[in-house]
C-alpha cells in the first residue's frame, strides 16, 4: 500500500492505496467524487477528465501516486454553493449535453483551455476538446457554450453577435 496525499478541490485528502491505483480509482472509490467517469479506459474518450496543477489530464492513466503532492480539481470542486461556475451556466444555457456522461471531462477541458487562453478561437476549442468524445449531441453547441464562457469570463455579453 501507498499513501497518496493530494489537494482535491482545495482540501487536503490522503489515502492509502496499492500502487496500482489509478487517479481516477482514488477519487471515485476512495474520496467519492464520481464526476469523473470511466468510459474507455484507455485515454481515448476523455470521460475521467480531471484537471492536475492547471492541466487536463486522463485520470484513467494516471497514477495515484503521481498525483501525490499535487493539485487536483474535478467536477465537484468547479461550482460553489452560489451557483454554477460560467462554464457550466454556458453548457447549460446553450443546452450543449444530453446525457451528461461526457460533460465533466468536456467542462474541465474548456477550463483548462480557458485559463490559458482567455479568448480561443473556435479551432482552437476544438483542438482543446479534441481527447473528449461525445456520443449523444453534436459539437457545434458544445464549442458555442466555450465560446459564450469566454465572453463571460472576460466580462462580455454572452451572446456578442445580437
Amino acid at each position: 500500500m501507498a499513501n497518496v496525499t493530494l489537494n482535491v478541490n482545495g482540501e487536503a485528502r490522503t489515502a492509502s492505496v496499492p500502487p496500482e491505483t489509478t487517479l481516477l480509482k482514488l477519487l471515485r472509490d476512495n474520496f467519492n467524487l464520481t464526476g469523473a467517469k470511466l468510459g474507455c479506459d484507455v485515454g481515448d474518450c476523455g470521460a475521467c477528465t480531471v484537471i492536475v496543477d492547471g492541466k487536463p489530464v486522463n485520470a484513467c492513466l494516471m497514477l495515484a501516486g503521481q498525483a501525490d503532492g499535487r493539485d487536483v480539481l474535478t467536477i465537484e470542486g468547479l461550482a460553489t454553493l452560489d451557483g454554477l461556475h460560467p462554464i457550466q451556466k454556458a453548457f447549460e444555457d446553450n443546452a450543449s449535453l444530453q446525457c451528461g456522461f461526457c460533460g465533466p471531462g468536456i467542462i474541465l477541458s474548456a477550463k483548462a483551455l480557458l485559463d490559458e487562453n482567455p479568448a480561443p478561437t473556435a479551432q482552437q476549442i476544438r483542438d482543446a476538446l479534441a481527447g473528449n468524445l461525445c456520443r449523444c449531441t453534436g459539437y457545434t453547441k458544445i464549442i458555442e457554450a466555450v465560446q459564450d464562457a469566454a465572453r463571460a469570463l472576460r466580462g462580455e455579453p454572452a451572446d456578442k453577435a445580437a
